[in-house]
Order: structure tokens, then sequence, then C-alpha cells
């Protein structure tokens, strides 16, 4: 689990605290090479891959706090025609007018990249990004209380979340599933769970009140 929050720091990337404030901005993701596209379906699976795979229940994955971008899709029949995503970092891109065909013309798109810490997944590095409003409200979110938690405890600004829904009842579409993002713990980016370093700080006071008090030595 920890080798695959470790690399969120391997990245070069700059300090957590720099990102606090631009996080609030809202975001979404430029995903490397070999990921896969995590996304929810219609039932309210979340699913992964060519094949659709569903993600294996109570999996935990690291978002990287890094990996915020925001901008435009531009979709035809199933099919995008254009996409055009910046860092949080930047401005949202130009675009210009959408491309022929698209359905309906630039959407804005945040989203971000994560990480399976456990299970049969485990090691997987996955891409979400989302157009629709329930989605995007789920990301931000989730960019938010990163921001809040790096400013509170920038050394632990890593996420672990479960993949979970939520529905509403839509008028005419029926039941509308949205994504839930469970925050069960934050990690540091060498993967140190809060847990874990609060156990730490707590074994150090002990050692500290255990310890004998040496008296100085009398001057003659």
């Amino acid at each position: 689990m920890s080798n695959e929050v470790s690399k969120f720091a391997a990245a070069g990337l700059p300090s957590v605290q720099s990102f606090a404030a631009s996080l609030r901005k809202i975001v979404a993701d430029v995903a490397p090479s070999g990921t896969v596209i995590l996304k929810m379906d219609k039932a309210g699976h979340w699913v992964f891959g060519a094949d659709q795979t569903e993600v294996e229940e109570g999996s935990i994955w690291a978002v990287n706090p890094f990996s915020f971008v925001h901008g435009f899709i531009a979709w035809g029949d199933g099919t995008v025609l254009a996409e055009k995503m910046v860092p949080v970092t930047e401005p949202l891109p130009d675009v210009g007018p959408a491309p022929d065909g698209a359905k309906r013309g630039w959407e804005m798109q945040i989203g971000m990249s994560l990480a399976c810490t456990n299970g049969e997944d485990e090691g997987m590095q996955a891409r979400y990004t989302v157009t629709s409003v329930g989605g995007k409200r789920a990301v931000q979110g989730l960019a938010l209380a990163i921001a809040d938690q790096a400013d509170k405890n920038p050394d632990m600004a890593v996420p672990m979340v479960e993949l979970k829904k939520e529905h509403y009842q839509h008028k005419s579409y029926g039941r509308i599933y949205t994504p839930v993002f469970d925050i069960v713990d934050w990690k540091s980016l060498d993967g140190v769970s809060s847990d874990a370093a609060a156990d730490a700080d707590e074994h150090d006071e002990e050692a500290e009140q255990a310890a004998p008090v040496r008296r100085r030595r009398a001057v003659a």
C-alpha cells in the first residue's frame, strides 16, 4: 500500500502546502500513460477499462493530491472529439469553437488520478474525469477536503478513499446515481497513515514521560 502512495512523492511535485489555495479553484487531471479510465455507470457501479470491469468492493484508493486539473471535452456519438485539460495551477484553457459533430459543444470537465492500494486491483493507476453536476460536486468536495487537510497537516494530505455512491430521483430519468469519495484515512507521500503517525507521536510522548530525570550537577 505504501509503495503506491510514495510514487506521488517521487514525481518531482511541489509541496502540498502550495496546492492548498489552488485546489479550492477546482480542477481535473491529465493522467499519465498506462492508466485505466475509472467511471460510474448508469446503474451506479464503479467500473474501469474497456471491459467495464467492476471495482472490487472494499478496495481503498489513494488520490494523488497533485493530479487535479480542469478543462473541456467535446463528445460526438459516444466518442471523444476533442479534450483540452490543464493543471489546476493554470487558468481554464481557451478552446475556441467546438469541433463539428459535438453533441453538446464544449463541456467543462474536472477529475484527478488515483491508485488502488489493496485487493485484486492493487497497484492499478486510474484516471477519473467527469462532466455531470453530481460528479463534479463530488470531485470538488474531495479537493476542498484535501485543501483543508493541507492547511491543518500538510504532511498528511494524501486521502485514502473508498468508492461509494448515492442517488436521487429525477422526474424524467428516474434514479440517478452520483459518486461518493469516502475518505477513510490520510497518508503522507511516503505512505505513512495518520493512525500510524498518531501512534508514533503517542509513543514519543510516553517515552519522554518515562525518561529518567537527569539532575544538573551542583557547581562547587
